[in-house]
């Protein structure tokens, strides 16, 4: 009798979903968001936006040429990278800057630990924090719809620069204050959101978990919730870069723990630390830590248990 019996390494069940159609998705997600700086500051945005993006994609393709390794420009990572390190910058942030960026992003962040799936953090998100500590001045000139710019002193976020409990809802909402690109319109960030959740891109345990935290722990210190919720790096972070596959954890536990983790972080920089804002340092030290949190929350496979002695 033929031995039906076969042996294989996991896994067994796999999808149709490909690198390339799971970043389109994002780079879907992210449109309203382009489309709204674009309308708040200008067309300046959209050439940020294309500079950073194609700054991006260069680094990669010459990086992987030089090192004589597959090319995976094809796999739209690189293009989300440039997007969303674009749109954590002010308008006003010079093009030569902003290359600069791209080039940590990619080269040192992402190539230089492996290339995709093997980068310890987020390429972006690690790029913007360089850029703060760099070019400070750079990174924290505010730029508010009507192109005057104000001196945060030491945030790229509104939340130093005005009471932000005392705007409106549809303002928050709008994008009518001051703020870098893609913060600024959390409906643009809202749209994107149902997008990827909508097609199944991500899971809505981290950013759920995340905003729920934050929102709990400033309305038992007393504070406007909803202004925190809606101005700076928050919505935008919670959705588009602590959702990154490979630097968040896969289980649910997991990615419980690591939402939770990131609103106490996020909480306490903006109460008690020198920054209103945290949302960046907040996910740069949880993306370090998921290693242990999946080991932590792994599961136990299907047919074990517990070992005796």
């Amino acid at each position: 009798m033929e031995n039906r019996l076969l042996v294989t390494a996991s896994p067994h069940i796999t999808g149709r979903e490909t690198t390339r159609g799971l970043m389109g998705n994002v780079i879907a997600a992210l449109v309203p968001c382009i489309v709204a700086a674009a309308l708040i500051f200008g067309w300046q945005a959209l050439l940020l936006v294309g500079v950073t993006t194609a700054a991006c994609v260069g680094f990669e393709y010459l990086y992987c040429l030089i090192m004589k390794k597959p090319n995976p420009v094809g796999d739209l990572s690189a293009v989300v990278t440039g997007i969303i390190l674009a749109l954590n910058m002010p308008v006003t942030m010079p093009l030569w800057i902003a290359v600069v960026g791209a080039f940590i992003a990619i080269v040192l962040v992402k190539q230089l630990f492996g290339g995709i799936g093997a980068n310890f953090a987020n390429p972006a998100l690690v790029a913007r924090i360089a850029l703060f500590s760099g070019f400070a001045s750079r990174m924290t000139a505010v730029v508010i719809p009507d192109c005057v710019t104000v001196d945060a002193l030491s945030s790229a976020t509104p939340l130093q620069t005005a009471d932000m409990g005392s705007l409106p809802v549809l303002d928050l909402l709008l994008g009518r204050y001051g703020g870098v690109m893609g913060e600024t319109c959390s409906l643009a960030i809202l749209i994107g959101l149902a997008w990827l959740l909508i097609t199944r891109t991500i899971s809505p345990v981290i950013p759920v978990t995340y905003l729920a935290t934050v929102a709990v722990l400033f309305a038992i210190a007393g504070e406007p919730v909803l202004a925190n919720l809606l101005t700076g790096g928050l919505l935008f972070g919670a959705v588009f870069m602590a959702t990154d596959y490979v630097t968040s954890p896969f289980t649910l536990r997991g990615k419980l723990v690591f939402g939770l983790g990131l609103g106490l972080i996020t909480f306490a920089i903006r109460m008690w630390g020198d920054l209103p804002e945290g949302v960046s340092y907040a996910i740069l030290f949880m993306n370090l830590l998921v290693p242990y949190i999946n080991n932590l929350t792994r599961q136990v496979p299907l047919g074990g248990g517990k070992k005796h002695g």
